[in-house]
């Protein structure tokens, strides 16, 4: 067992502390990674306030992992110790299931192991990133290229493959225009990975005050959707549309602004329904669609595209005594873009 500091969550509306945590015994296939740098998600404050539901306490978040290989198993072959090295929402599934088969691994039909607040079979509890140290199985170990830094890397292993799978699955590229709802952690990674794929970007904010980022990461245009002018001007203009925001919007409005065979894709999760007309969708046959993350052969692909793109987050790195200021600032939308932990300093 290797014994490490991390901070963990212990109830609902308890702030995180700083804990000594065991991480499992090194076995043949694992890897056991010194963690330099962890992103803050909001689906860590979701969790670790138990706002989804089904939270194991105590629990430390964190899925954004970034960091160098301390030790490998003896059967280990796709990784070396001093290697940079990432794990993103999930380290194991099934194998065997037509989705793990596929390099789907996020679909896993027997259920995929989050990298924290997941069961496994002995009982215990998965424990995320918020830490010094995690051991985690090879095949579910992402190779950091040397093009991006370690700490704009992190946010990638969740906020990246998040908008780059989508963004690939419905063709983004040359000759498409895809609109991206929301400029916020996922909203301005959506910006530059679409951007670097060769479509036209368009922003779709309530207001226009990140308008001068947007435009700095690759927008090509930057609407105020509190603007009613914005639904008639733009009305059946985009092949693509990615909603970002967990806050609930009109549907129907956004969805009029697809193109024929357009479809508007779910990213951010409203806690309530989503609603929509059934002639929003036959009109113009538009779709709405949702996605989550990618498997580990696309993260790798998503991490080697970025590397090549020279993309990273836009990022705020802090000292973990800082996390639960941090929590707060992302509930206020008081970031550009994401915080990033130093592990240094747990």
């Amino acid at each position: 067992m290797t014994s490490a500091t991390a901070y963990t969550a212990t109830a609902a509306d308890a702030p995180l502390e700083k804990v000594t945590i065991e991480r499992r015994e090194l076995g043949p296939n694992d890897v056991l990674i010194d963690i330099k740098y962890a992103g803050i998600c909001h689906s860590d404050i979701h969790t670790a306030r138990n706002e989804w539901g089904g939270t194991s306490y105590p629990v430390v978040p964190g899925h954004e992992i970034a960091g160098i290989v301390a030790e490998v198993g003896s059967d280990v072959t796709k990784h070396k110790v001093g290697d940079r090295v990432g794990v993103g929402c999930f380290v194991d599934s099934c194998g065997e299931c037509e989705a793990c088969l596929a390099g789907e691994e996020q679909y896993c039909f027997k259920g995929v192991t989050a990298t924290y607040n997941s069961a496994l079979a002995d009982g215990s509890i998965t424990q995320g990133g918020y830490s010094t140290q995690i051991v985690v199985t090879e095949g579910f170990v992402l190779r950091i290229p040397d093009g991006i830094e370690l700490d704009v890397a992190a946010p990638l292993l969740c906020a990246g493959i998040t908008l780059y799978s989508p963004l690939k699955h419905w063709g983004a590229g040359p000759g498409k225009k895809v609109a991206i709802i929301g400029m916020g952690g996922l909203g301005h990674v959506g910006v530059k990975i679409a951007h670097a794929l060769g479509a036209e970007v368009t922003v779709l904010s309530q207001t226009l005050s990140k308008e001068e980022d947007g435009k700095r990461l690759g927008a090509d245009h930057y609407y105020a959707t509190s603007d009613k002018e914005t639904f008639k001007k733009l009305r059946g203009e985009f092949d693509l549309i990615i909603n970002t925001v967990s806050a609930e919007i009109d549907m129907d409005k956004h969805m009029s602004l697809l193109a024929i065979n357009g479809s508007l894709v779910i990213l951010g999760l409203p806690s309530e329904p989503i609603k929509v007309r059934g002639f929003t969708l036959a009109a113009n046959r538009r779709s709405l669609a949702g996605s989550m993350v990618g498997g580990i052969p696309q993260t790798q692909e998503m991490l080697d595209f970025c590397a090549e793109h020279h993309i990273g987050a836009e990022i705020e790195t802090i000292a973990a005594d800082q996390i639960n200021d941090a929590y707060e600032r992302v509930l206020k939308s008081d970031v550009r873009y994401r915080f990033v932990i130093d592990a240094g300093t747990f």
